[in-house]
């Protein structure tokens, strides 16, 4: 018989609960690190003994099932290699934590060192190199006209072995030096020194990268392997199939963004009187001008935020964005009396006595021209953030709006008027100080404005532009002449000016929610009504729904042509590319499954419903230097991805629940069939799931070796992307517990699961500190209302589908299926 310790490490009861005291161990760290910092995050949990035999144990549990299980006699090599991976890559941890060394070197100009710096919890120590490194001299680029650096750089001079060498170092750009590797890390104040990060780990990185090799043949074998669990799930879904009916849904969420509000009448009445040519404002709208990181961009793109800004809205009754900026610039007298400017609070409409829901610019003044909200805005910024109520908050916006008004009604914002021979690539507002010009470039850039704005009031009575065109074809030129010091594309300007213009992701946020709503209820009437003109209806919005796929690829494109880099470096990217991913993946099952692709399109609707919301921001921004590493494009796509499929688990998992609460007696035979169905979808979109998620994990792991010299720092953003690996890895593997081995388990963990990629994907983000909080946004806070609906249904849905389970569940999922 076999011992009790034999027993413990062969049961996958064992597996279950040391992965999940792993990931609640990893979670408590994330927060720790948050509050009392790195150092001791890693001395309580990542460097500590307990949590070294945690890993140790996990390993014993799998050589003990492998074993146990004879899974070499059946051959099941994708799970042996994939698993394995695991162990070569812990084993590669654990020699980069004995034998690696990881310092730091900071050197002034001129100065050379070889000593670099080792800091631990308690102390700092020195290792000497066996070579000396001087520092010729440290260079940081800027964005043009911005403090935002755009690449740093340290030029150096390596002294080894009796030779000098000349080499450089900058992000992603590593210098290699009898096994030490230097990466660009930081810089001093001043400019003058440069700070550099030298990793030492020979060893430890080549077993880790074997491990990943390893990693990714392994999937292969797991996808493609007759044997393996996925092969075994698709035989099943066709055999069920065969003799399937049209699948039941009353699972839907449909939900449409607000449009531009109309205009009031009094509004219309002012505005509409004195209307710029269209074709005059796109004259305008065209010209580039430098925004406030440095990027160059049409006066279109600017326009649009700033109406975006001011009136939540992208036109003012039948003026675009363009018209608006041009009409605001020419008559400022008018419209500082209109009220445009959103203002959704009503209690502060009320304690300033202010046009409720939309207020105008000389609202905010009293009669003696005191600005109203200075008192109430003093005290709200004197507050800590955490502590602002929602009237200090709206305070707050209200202001930055007043203040966006206030700059362009005195032409600042508009950096159009580049300066000869300026060693930043400045441009200038006609607003600014420009003093700095001189000669004819002076007289130009003081009076070109005023003569401007003089033609576009006459053409504004007259209705002739042809005088107001002229003038901007001179600050066109002037542009040309002056502005050859900066990268400016024509091509991408008219690219931008047409990408703002289609507005490529709120229609297909419409065609998605559209389609995949009809898909659904075309699934409703298909259960109780198999005619041939409904099959048809429901496979012409297939091709529909793949026509808007194709329109949403282009739209990525564009931003890609753009921006020059892949768009998904920011939330809002990140937003756009998870919803193209989702409905990736139910295109993939769609011969398969019409209700997991109808399912897929309509969780694609709602993603760019929610990357429409105010508090995500659209805008195209310069890349800070980390993210300049064609690692990136990799790491995010596939991790990304990888979201997409774990949203489709989590709609097929609610869907089934809604289908278990309404089951009956006289549905229980075609329902249950259903259930089947799709939870074996649902399990097929986890094995993809967890495959992208744990090779992007490692492509980020990869990403970060070559750009801070390390493949893994416990960062909380890489170490949450662990824990979502490790969450949807228990739901995996549930099914081979007994007690755990049921459709309702499986499809409510699956659910649950999705918290995690949530937290990795907005919680760390917003709420916990590190190196990949590059998109953090104030306002994300809004996004609160649709989680909390979202647990609110899944509590409701899983309690009432838990009490009904035992009365249907005759036939699980898994009966038929074989154990690992």
């Amino acid at each position: 018989m076999k011992s009790t310790l034999e027993k413990f490490f062969s049961s996958y009861i064992t597996t279950i609960s040391l992965l999940l005291i792993y990931a609640f161990g990893l979670a408590v760290a994330t927060f720790i690190e948050k509050y009392h910092g790195t150092m001791a995050a890693k001395a309580m949990i990542y460097y500590s003994p307990l949590f070294f035999l945690l890993q140790f144990l996990l390993v014993i549990n799998f050589i003990a099932i492998v074993v146990e299980r004879h899974y070499l006699k059946s051959k099941k090599w994708g799970l042996i290699v994939t698993h394995f991976a695991f162990i070569v890559i812990l084993s590669g941890a654990l020699v980069s934590h004995l034998l690696g060394e990881e310092g730091i070197l900071h050197l002034r100009e001129g100065e050379s060192s070889n000593r670099i710096a080792i800091r631990t919890a308690d102390k700092t120590t020195f290792h000497t190199l066996p070579f000396t490194v001087e520092l010729v001299k440290f260079t940081l680029t800027r964005y043009p006209g911005s403090a935002s650096p755009s690449s740093y750089e340290s030029e150096l001079l390596v002294h080894v072995d009796g030779k000098t060498t000349h080499e450089r170092v900058y992000m992603n750009n590593v210098l290699d030096v009898k096994g030490y590797r230097f990466f660009q890390a930081s810089y001093d104040q001043d400019e003058q020194g440069t700070i550099l990060s030298v990793n030492r780990d020979v060893a430890g990185r080549n077993i880790t990268y074997t491990g990943y090799l390893m990693l990714i043949i392994g999937f292969i074998f797991c996808f493609a392997g007759k044997n393996s669990r996925f092969m075994q799930l698709s035989r099943r879904l066709k055999e069920l199939r065969n003799n399937s009916l049209v699948i039941f849904c009353l699972f839907t969420f449909g939900v449409m963004q607000a449009e531009a509000k109309p205009a009031s009448p009094s509004m219309m009445e002012a505005v509409q009187k004195y209307v710029v040519s269209s074709g005059h404002a796109a004259q305008f709208g065209s010209l580039p001008i430098q925004s406030v990181n440095g990027r160059m961009i049409p006066i279109n793109t600017f326009s649009s935020k700033v109406l975006r800004k001011l009136h939540k809205a992208d036109k003012i009754g039948n003026l675009n964005s363009d018209q608006f900026l041009v009409s605001l610039l020419a008559l400022p007298d008018m419209w500082v009396q209109v009220p445009f400017i959103s203002l959704s609070n009503k209690e502060l409409a009320s304690y300033y006595d202010l046009t409720e829901g939309e207020c105008a610019y000389i609202e905010m003044f009293d009669s003696n021209g005191n600005y109203k909200l200075q008192e109430k805005l003093e005290e709200a910024y004197n507050k800590i953030p955490s502590e602002r109520s929602r009237f200090d908050k709206d305070i707050l916006k209200l202001d930055e709006q007043i203040n966006i008004f206030h700059q362009l009604i005195n032409y600042q914002m508009l950096n159009l008027f580049p300066k000869k021979d300026d060693p930043n690539h400045k441009w200038y507002s006609p607003g600014d100080d420009l003093s700095t010009f001189s000669g004819k470039d002076s007289m130009f850039v003081s009076h070109i404005m005023g003569w401007y704005l003089a033609e576009v009031q006459e053409a504004l009575n007259s209705g002739d532009w042809k005088k107001a065109d002229e003038m901007v074809d001179m600050i066109s030129k002037y542009q040309q002449v002056r502005g050859n010091s900066v990268d400016i594309s024509p091509e991408k300007i008219q690219a931008e000016i047409k990408y703002n213009q289609m507005d490529v992701f709120r229609q297909c946020k419409k065609g998605y929610l559209i389609l995949g709503g009809l898909l659904l209820i075309l699934s409703f009437v298909l259960l109780f009504r198999q005619q041939r003109w409904i099959k048809s209806v429901a496979w012409l919005l297939g091709i529909a729904v793949f026509a808007v796929f194709l329109f949403h690829m282009y739209g990525m494109g564009m931003r890609w042509y753009i921006a020059g880099y892949a768009p998904w470096s920011n939330s809002y990217e990140t937003m756009v590319y998870v919803a193209w991913a989702t409905v990736f993946a139910g295109l993939l099952f769609v011969r398969r499954s019409r209700i997991t692709f109808a399912l897929a399109t309509l969780f694609g609707g709602i993603i760019l419903f929610v990357s429409g919301l105010s508090w995500m921001d659209p805008q195209i921004n310069p890349l800070v230097p980390v993210l300049k590493s064609p690692w990136l494009m990799f790491h995010v796509a596939v991790i990304v991805a990888a979201y997409g499929f774990f949203g489709i688990c989590c709609l097929i998992g609610l869907t089934n629940l809604v289908m278990m609460c309404l089951i009956k007696e006289s549905n229980r035979i075609m329902l249950s069939a259903r259930i089947r169905e799709l939870s074996i979808i649902n399990e097929m979109s986890m094995l993809i799931g967890l495959a992208l998620m744990t090779i992007g994990t490692f492509l980020g792991a990869v990403w970060a070796n070559e750009s801070w010299g390390r493949y893994w720092g416990w960062d909380p953003k890489e170490t949450w992307a662990l824990i979502t690996m490790v969450v949807y890895a228990v739901v995996i593997h549930m099914r081979l517990i007994k007690s755990l081995n049921n459709s309702w388990v499986f499809n409510f963990g699956s659910i649950i699961a999705f918290y995690s990629v949530l937290m990795t994907f907005f919680g760390v983000n917003y709420f916990l500190s590190g190196m990949h909080s590059y998109g953090q946004n104030d306002n994300v806070y809004g996004i609160f209302i649709y989680l909390y609906i979202y647990v609110f249904i899944v509590l409701i849905v899983g309690f009432i589908s838990f009490r009904k389970k035992f009365q249907f569940l005759s036939e699980e999922i898994s009966n038929t299926s074989e154990r690992k």
